[in-house]
């Protein structure tokens, strides 16, 4: 099954996306993960990508088309797959249709307040990089991860500002594909500001698992 994971940043897709892999034997593939992978290959369109992330850039669209056509098209993920983080714009969606057939788009839905409320409250530990929440997953002890001890902090674009801009940036650039893929009859709707277990157990409703 090949499918699309859409949602605001908040939405919860990188672990729900996890999920799914798991119970339909499918490749997850995140932008972040394909760039990543170019990279370690240190192949001419790795080098690129390279070089545009290092000097701050965000990776256009030709590029990440190619990256994301050779990984969808390589062995073993070609017929089983959910893209998390493509297609982010129309252009994206029309020139994903050129080389895949998707079965399914799965719009996690969350409104605004939940997703700030969900990230303003996210923290990161410097050392190890595990996620806790202030509100539902806080340490034990205030700036210190019960992991490693090492120091825990807050993001600067989780900061409540900075995600307002990232929801403003999404509903003008990404938010357009749902409605895109709603008049291929390709869309379906979950609810995602449940746990994300219930929403688990709803996405396999869906899909018939």
């Amino acid at each position: 099954m090949k499918l699309i994971f859409l949602g605001p940043p908040g939405a919860g897709k990188g672990t729900l996306a996890a999920a799914a892999t798991a119970l339909l034997n499918a490749t997850h593939c995140s932008t972040g993960n394909i760039f990543r992978e170019a990279i370690a290959a240190d192949n001419p369109l790795g080098l690129k990508v390279k070089a545009i992330i290092d000097a701050g850039k965000l990776v256009d669209d030709d590029t990440t088309i190619e990256l994301v056509r050779e990984r969808l098209t390589g062995d073993g993920v070609k017929d089983s797959y959910i893209l998390d983080g493509f297609p982010r714009t129309i252009a994206q969606a029309e020139a994903l249709s050129s080389f895949s057939a998707i079965d399914k788009v799965i719009n996690f839905d969350v409104p605004d307040s939940v997703v700030i409320e969900r990230l303003s409250g996210r923290l990161v530990c410097r050392k190890c990089g595990f996620n806790w929440h202030k509100t539902f997953n806080p340490p034990e002890k205030e700036g210190i991860c019960d992991k490693c001890g090492g120091e825990i902090y807050t993001r600067e674009d989780d900061k409540p500002d900075a995600v307002r801009k990232r929801l403003s940036v999404y509903r003008e650039q990404t938010a357009p594909l749902i409605e895109y893929y709603r008049g291929k009859g390709l869309l379906d709707c979950i609810d995602a500001r449940p746990d994300a277990g219930l929403v688990v157990e709803n996405l396999k409703k869906l899909l018939h698992i």
